[in-house]
């Protein structure tokens, strides 16, 4: 496990009496994966933001086990930290219980359960919303009528997308099919090369790359992908393949919490839609080199929808259910 200037910065940075550091807060990243791992990143580069804008002194571990998660919770805890961030999946018992031996601590974390007493926020990515408007696009652009898509595990926050991927492409092609499959790891882009082959052997012409791995399998095979968090097409080899990604941004829901601290006003929330279209917490890509592959009446149905999403006139279905094949 890294420890990123832990006992340095801790011991001394965040603790200069300067009016500069007055003005900042104190905040805390625990990753369970590498932060070059995109969930994990998504959340870092938000937070190195916030300290490049001078709002936060920032530290932060990664690789950090579940086992030995609740011990460097502690330990920033005791620390002097004021805002920790990071991931409560599988332990939110003993997050919670952490939680409350800390009262003066705020604790924003990833989590599928709500809120928790008066300092335990929690937050998901909810980019179900250009999940549709990407499957809208697939669903257009797909001559087979066949779509295959390869996620890490049927738990709700891939299934939601996977969902509302669905429902956008049938939208467009109501007789549209999926090949939907799990890889058991969120990490192993041999294994999810080696599915996304599976899937182009059984027909699929476009391919969603919950996972990465999958869009090298369509450029060896020849036909698109739709990217997930961050955008494909420019940071996973995805040029001339990626369509478009459906982005998340955190730093909508992080500045949300840390004018809270600051102003000491930090509260259990649940910040689900801080991760969401209307508050910038979620985006779609750009289509790049596909700008003149998509028609321009996809294109145009796109930004009516888009906007129908953040004018809150149209509510994507959040679908927690494992998805499943339909041929």
């Amino acid at each position: 496990m890294k420890r990123t200037l832990f006992l340095a910065v801790l011991g001394q940075a965040l603790f200069m009496g300067t009016t500069a550091m007055a003005e900042k807060i104190k905040v805390a990243g625990i990753y369970t994966q590498p932060i070059q791992q995109k969930w994990d990143a998504t959340l870092h580069k938000a937070l190195l933001n916030a300290e490049a804008a001078g709002e936060i002194e920032y530290v932060w571990s990664e690789k950090v086990s579940n086992t030995d998660y609740i011990r460097v919770l502690r330990e920033y805890s005791e620390a002097g930290v004021q805002l920790i961030v990071g991931e409560a999946f599988g332990i939110s018992r003993d997050v919670r219980k952490v939680a409350k031996d800390y009262p003066n601590v705020a604790y924003l974390m990833g989590d599928t359960f709500g809120p928790d007493g008066a300092n335990l926020s929690v937050f998901d990515n909810y980019i179900h919303e250009p999940c549709y408007l990407m499957g809208m696009i697939a669903g257009s652009m797909s001559k087979s009528g066949k779509i295959g898509m390869v996620g890490g595990y049927p738990i709700g926050e891939v299934n939601r997308l996977f969902h509302a991927f669905m429902a956008g492409a049938k939208a467009v092609n109501p007789a549209v099919q999926f090949k939907v499959s799990f890889i058991g790891s969120w990490y192993d882009p041999p294994k999810a090369k080696e599915f996304a082959y599976a899937q182009v052997e059984s027909g699929v012409d476009v391919l969603y790359a919950e996972r990465s791995g999958v869009v090298d399998a369509a450029r060896e095979k020849g036909i698109i992908a739709f990217g997930n968090v961050n955008d494909m097409n420019k940071e996973e080899n995805g040029q001339g393949v990626v369509v478009t990604s459906a982005l998340w941004h955190m730093e909508a829901a992080l500045n949300h919490a840390i004018e809270r601290v600051k102003a000491g006003t930090f509260a259990a929330e649940d910040y689900r839609e801080w991760t969401m279209m209307a508050k910038g917490g979620a985006s779609l890509a750009p289509l790049h080199d596909f700008e003149d592959k998509v028609p321009a009446g996809v294109k145009a149905k796109i930004a009516e929808t888009e906007a129908a999403i953040k004018a809150g006139t149209l509510v994507i279905e959040i679908n927690d259910d494992e998805p499943k094949s339909t041929f």
